[in-house]
């Protein structure tokens, strides 16, 4: 936090200094061959199976499975600069998308649970989400891959700070 920050009191919308562990677009990537790679393999196999409709079958499966490499490879590098996060002493800070960039803010003095997952293909790149829950309308501040151990770790240091920070999270 600046001194002007912390004279005014006032939490600033600027962009969070953090990146997301690199891993992340090992993780991402996956996610995109998984979500790719379903259809193009139903196709494909559709495709050898099915002789008369061969054609029609197999000419989707090479466009969607040119588009989902492009994906692959492009879209995670991108998220990867887009993608970050921070928390001084009085926010937490994310900003996600690509398109759509969205800026969060969350007010220490607003926090109401801090919440860590870990599922499945995060647990095999030792990656974690940490969500930020406040009383907002608009739903919960997460930041999406983080180390698992720093995930942990921020949870708790959240959790240490919101109960010493004066308010009611509402």
């Amino acid at each position: 936090m600046n001194s002007v920050e912390a004279e005014r009191g006032k939490v600033r919308l600027r962009p969070p200094r953090n990146a997301l562990d690199q891993r992340v677009v090992g993780w991402w990537r996956l996610q995109g061959t998984l979500f790719w790679g379903a259809p193009v393999l139903v196709l494909v196999v559709l495709g050898l199976l099915i002789t008369p409709a061969r054609f029609w079958l197999l000419t989707p499966a090479v466009v969607f499975a040119v588009l989902g490499l492009v994906w692959v490879i492009a879209m995670p590098l991108w998220w990867f600069k887009v993608h970050r996060w921070e928390v001084t002493e009085t926010a937490v800070y994310a900003r996600s998308g690509f398109f759509w960039q969205e800026w969060r803010v969350a007010p220490m003095s607003r926090i109401q649970t801090v919440d860590t997952l870990r599922g499945p293909l995060q647990q095999v790149f030792k990656l974690a989400t940490v969500t930020v829950t406040t009383a907002s309308a608009r739903g919960a501040v997460k930041i999406r891959g983080l180390d698992h151990e720093l995930a942990a770790s921020l949870a708790e240091q959240l959790t240490e700070t919101t109960q010493a920070t004066p308010g009611d999270a509402t």
